[in-house]
């Protein structure tokens, strides 16, 4: 008989509540993910490397290379996933970990690769995964291999993880040593640096770089030290086979990339020279490699001359350029101090660096002001506020701005000042600037310019004698 077939019957409350409690055990923690779902996920990634599989073992290379769209949807759900602590957690419990070391060790597909990667980067924020990932030797050399990649997006993903895990306190010690008992890995940074035009990859391991020095000064010599001198017995034709690769050419070449893309990445790039200055060897890297004393000093001379700190930015500009600025001015007063008869270094050329050394600190002058009024109108906010920290971080610009300043006081001549004179950058109101934070700790070297002043613009010495007591002599 055709009929409607006859309606379920009604489900019990016990029914649901089991349904309830069964749809409740498949969520990962308190995520709405299916842990079913993840491991057919995973389960289809182990296939991909298993020794039976065809694909992985038949040397098809165009198969190897490629990714099945429907797989690397449902791996990049776990990559987006993965941020979740949970979802973290549970894909340590379930040894992902393992699974992605053997798809790095033999996958040849650059994407598969990259999602690996970039899902144990986010399973490493998470401090205990951090801990067990570093603590797994083989892991840890598999991931310093695909440094090796020649593919972008897997290297943005492995600087990422490894910065990740370089600033965690725990294991921070553990990565610094692997790196350092693979010296290859300098060559193939310091490829990246010297030929990437990924901004993204450059920034990324900038930072890696950055923090690797900061970490160990040992580490950093070893770095400056490698490749600074060509191999005597290496014949010219192996040379260009092997390009010898030193440290700062590098910097300079990422610094340049970067340079109008990502301040940033700048900042960073400027901070790792300001590091290299911080030890012998490294200021010598910086001048006395072929050219690179004078290509490192005129990028940072125009830096601070034509982008940062310019005379038509509003003052407060200095506070989101402070901690660069700091970097530009210590590494120019480094190469000033160690290289003053090189011809690129006379201050006849580079009286605009006394212009820019100036600005900033009357810019500095206008962002104290506004510090100090904002915390008269309301003491306790500015005392909670990350106003001391903005303190600090101006303190030190100033600091190392003055010093560099007074050095460059000190060449001055009857000529260059006659020169800044004509140019503007002596006016009354600029050297009252720098007097009055050169004041009094570089008291002699403001006198002996004075005296040049004397002879050259007597009229403006005498004002500013008058606008500063402290430099009359006794009557």
């Amino acid at each position: 008989m055709d009929r409607n077939p006859s309606p379920p019957p009604p489900r019990s409350r016990d029914d649901g509540e089991e349904e309830d409690v069964a749809a409740g055990a498949d969520c990962i923690g308190s995520t709405v993910y299916s842990k079913h779902w993840l491991f057919g996920v995973l389960s289809g990634l182990i296939q991909i490397v298993s020794p039976g599989n065809t694909k992985s073992s038949s040397g098809d290379e165009e198969q190897q290379m490629e990714l099945n769209e429907e797989m690397e949807n449902e791996i990049c759900r776990v990559w987006d996933m993965s941020m979740d602590e949970d979802v973290a957690l549970f894909l340590q419990e379930f040894n992902a970990p393992e699974i992605f070391m053997g798809i790095l060790a033999k996958s040849k597909c650059p994407r598969l690769r990259e999602i690996c990667v970039g899902i144990l980067g986010n399973m490493a924020c998470f401090q205990e995964i951090c801990v067990s990932i570093s603590s797994d030797k083989n892991l840890g050399q598999v991931l310093l291999h695909c440094l090796y990649d020649s593919d972008p997006p897997t290297l943005l993903e492995t600087s990422r993880l490894l910065l990740t895990c370089l600033s965690q306190t725990e294991v921070a010690s553990v990565w610094v040593e692997r790196i350092r008992e693979y010296p290859a890995i300098y060559d193939s940074i310091c490829f990246i640096m010297s030929s990437s035009t990924s901004v993204d990859l450059l920034v990324k391991v900038g930072e890696v770089v950055d923090k690797l020095f900061d970490l160990d000064e040992k580490l950093m010599l070893e770095w400056i030290r490698n490749g600074a001198v060509q191999p005597l017995d290496q014949p010219q034709e192996d040379s260009e086979e092997q390009p010898v690769f030193r440290i700062v050419p590098c910097v300079l070449e990422a610094a340049k990339q970067v340079r109008s893309e990502n301040p940033e990445g700048l900042d960073v790039y400027m901070h790792i020279l300001q590091l290299l200055t911080t030890v012998d060897d490294g200021i010598q890297a910086i001048v006395q490699c072929p050219d690179s004393g004078k290509d490192t000093w005129n990028l940072l001379f125009d830096l601070v001359c034509h982008d940062f700190c310019q005379s038509d930015d509003p003052p407060i500009i200095l506070q989101e350029q402070k901690t660069v600025l700091a970097s530009v001015f210590s590494v120019l007063s480094a190469i000033y101090a160690s290289q003053a008869e090189q011809e690129y270094l006379r201050i006849e050329k580079d009286l605009p660096l006394i212009d820019s050394l100036i600005r900033v600190l009357q810019n500095m002058e206008h962002c104290q002001k506004k510090a100090e009024n904002s915390a008269e109108s309301n003491a306790e906010e500015h005392k909670n506020s990350d106003l001391t920290q903005d303190d600090l971080h101006l303190k030190i610009l100033k600091d190392i701005s003055c010093e560099f300043l007074s050095n460059i006081f000190q060449a001055l001549t009857k000529e260059t000042v006659a020169q800044g004179l004509k140019e503007g950058q002596f006016s009354k109101q600029k050297c009252s600037s720098a007097f009055q934070n050169l004041l009094p700790f570089y008291s002699p070297v403001v006198e002996d310019f004075l005296k040049i002043l004397q002879e050259v613009d007597k009229a403006l010495a005498d004002d500013l004698e008058e606008s500063f007591p402290s430099l009359k002599g006794p009557t």
